[in-house]
């Protein structure tokens, strides 16, 4: 990350100095961005963590998967115990043949996961993991069982748009598959993917066309080769991609606009994710997981020409000269002049054509700057989706969550209709009379200033000298 954004024109600042670009590698507090000043931006969104999760995203992708069971078939049956006990207990004895992979809820790089056939031995009622219908039919390459580490750049949550990177990360066991059986559930150079895990085996070979690890881009180049529909295959992995995030809009979208009501002006969070997809024996593809912050490390010559590129065109298509430190500086200290001054207020007829004109500039920037991204969404067949978001967004609006908010500014209307009703009676019975009534609001949530212990991270600014197009 030092190394890409040396090149980008940025040097890094300690904890006092102001900055442009905020990189952490954690979730990020809503009390963290609402600091924020309008020329700051975050590598993250707060509540990305409702697909990032193993946990939250079984929840939300379960939810979608009832309303459309059809669409939504794309990531492998899933159940979150032990809430979900009694209901895996029960498909398993429907499904005896079936082998089910358990892993911890918030685990990463393959810990504590492990296969099982006989889920009522092998799992306590009480164990807090998530437990998935294994793909047992995966596609093979060469024998073996892989999957894609695909990273996906979402520049902005309202509206939503998502990019996909074209190279990427592609995965492979290093022991030959075969069907899971009793005796190969302990396996896991046969069963799982995962880098981690795999480039321990002494089967691991290191090799950009033929080994354990190799580029998306030559295994695009393998099923042109060997005859099948590349665009085809994309296509499907695009599709899926854009449903996943559609579950966690609501989210995104309710968190965003809390945190950032007066950021009009390019968004103050973009987000790199790592979705790992496996594909069927049928090119289906099936989402297994979605990666909060996906490894940077590059071990290898592969991963520093692919991670570094990715992270420097990311810096590029977010647009960091969109939101010019002076000038919004400038156009705070104009506002406060116009409230001193009392000026009346623009009229806001044409807020939707400005509206549109950003999002055609938006556009005619990213067209500009796409380098090795495509835009996934939105494209011309938006409106495909539209149902999604609509039964996303009811689904989100009938949680306990919004009921609570619901029902707290009920009572608030509550109380100060009564209060006004208390002042009208008080104005009565003192007319004629000198009296003054103060009138008394709530009180802000955020009076003082928190002082918050931040995680590791680091921090940006542009140098003078260098100018980002």
């Amino acid at each position: 990350m030092r190394r890409v954004v040396k090149k980008f024109g940025f040097s890094e600042v300690g904890d006092d100095e102001d900055y442009i670009l905020y990189w952490t590698d954690y979730s990020v507090s809503l009390e963290r961005v609402m600091d924020m000043k309008k020329y700051q931006k975050i590598n993250h969104f707060p509540g990305m963590s409702e697909i990032c999760r193993k946990d939250l995203l079984a929840r939300n992708m379960n939810r979608l998967w009832k309303q459309f069971p059809k669409d939504y078939a794309i990531f492998p049956k899933t159940w979150c115990l032990p809430a979900d006990y009694g209901e895996f207990i029960a498909f398993s004895r429907q499904k005896k043949n079936s082998t089910f992979i358990v892993k911890p809820d918030s685990g990463s790089q393959g810990r504590g996961i492990f296969l099982t056939k006989s889920p009522k031995q092998d799992i306590k009622p009480g164990e807090d993991v998530i437990c998935q219908q294994y793909v047992s039919k995966p596609f093979l390459v060469d024998g073996f069982k892989f999957d894609l580490r695909i990273y996906v750049l979402v520049t902005s949550c309202d509206p939503l748009r998502i990019f996909v990177y074209g190279d990427g990360l592609v995965r492979f066991a290093t022991v030959k598959y075969s069907e899971p059986v009793n005796s190969n559930l302990d396996n896991l150079y046969l069963h799982l993917t995962n880098y981690s895990i795999n480039k321990s085996s002494d089967d691991f070979v290191r090799d950009e066309e033929t080994g354990s690890k190799r580029r998306i881009t030559t295994l695009n180049r393998w099923f042109v080769r060997n005859g099948y529909d590349i665009d085809q295959i994309w296509a499907r992995i695009d599709d899926c991609i854009i449903k996943t995030l559609i579950t966690a809009h609501p989210i995104l979208k309710h968190n965003y606009r809390t945190c950032f009501p007066n950021h009009n002006k390019g968004s103050g969070c973009f987000e790199i994710l790592g979705f790992d997809v496996l594909l069927d024996r049928k090119l289906k593809p099936w989402v297994i997981e979605v990666n909060h912050s996906p490894s940077f490390s590059t071990d290898s010559k592969l991963d520093r020409e692919i991670k570094d590129a990715l992270i420097f065109e990311t810096l590029t298509l977010v647009n960091f000269s969109h939101c010019d430190k002076k000038k919004c500086i400038e156009e705070e200290r104009r506002k406060v002049k116009e409230r001193l001054m009392q000026k009346p207020k623009a009229k806001d007829v044409k807020r939707d054509d400005a509206n549109t004109v950003d999002l055609d500039a938006l556009t005619r920037y990213e067209d500009k700057n796409l380098g090795n991204f495509r835009r996934i969404y939105p494209t011309s067949d938006v409106e495909n989706y539209q149902a999604f978001f609509d039964s996303s967004c009811s689904l989100y609006q009938g949680t306990v969550a919004s009921k609570s908010r619901s029902e707290c500014a009920r009572i608030q209307r509550e109380e100060i209709k009564q209060k006004n009703q208390e002042i009208t009676i008080m104005r009565k019975k003192n007319a004629g009379k000198k009296v003054i009534i103060d009138g008394m609001r709530p009180e802000s949530p955020h009076m003082g200033r928190k002082v918050i212990h931040r995680p590791p991270r680091m921090t940006f600014k542009k140098k003078e000298t260098v100018s980002v197009n």
